[in-house]
């Protein structure tokens, strides 16, 4: 059974802001928005980019490669896309070549807590 790990200290984040971490071999992002601590996977299931990387729009982060966009809260893909600019070429060539492109999906969601000012998060 998992415990739960101290990953940060709560003033580390102001509202709005997001923080890469490694915990154990996981890549997580911390986020805070309007008081509230969100942990998920850091990268990317499309491309393994950072998230940390990306936009934080509410608890909305956005992919700084391909645009994606995932609910924090929940880790639903918002709105999937194959990318931009070059990475939409690079789609486009792998879908003549006959290679599949990566189907939606979603981020994980870790549990986190606050325990007096540490920031707390488990991974099973």
């Amino acid at each position: 059974m998992a415990d739960f790990s101290e990953v940060m200290k709560a003033g580390d984040l102001t509202d709005g802001m997001m923080k890469r971490v490694v915990l154990g071999e996981q890549d997580i992002i911390i986020a805070r928005v309007e008081g509230k601590f969100y942990a998920a996977q850091g990268r990317c299931p499309h491309m393994r980019a950072y998230l940390s990387r990306g936009k934080l729009n509410g608890t909305v982060v956005t992919c700084p490669l391909h645009g994606s966009r995932f609910d924090l809260k929940t880790g639903k893909v918002v709105r999937w896309v194959t990318g931009k600019g070059i990475m939409s070429m690079m789609g486009r060539l792998m879908s003549m070549l006959g290679v599949a492109a990566k189907s939606e999906k979603p981020l994980a969601i870790y549990e986190l807590k606050i325990d007096g000012e540490r920031v707390m998060v488990k991974i099973p």
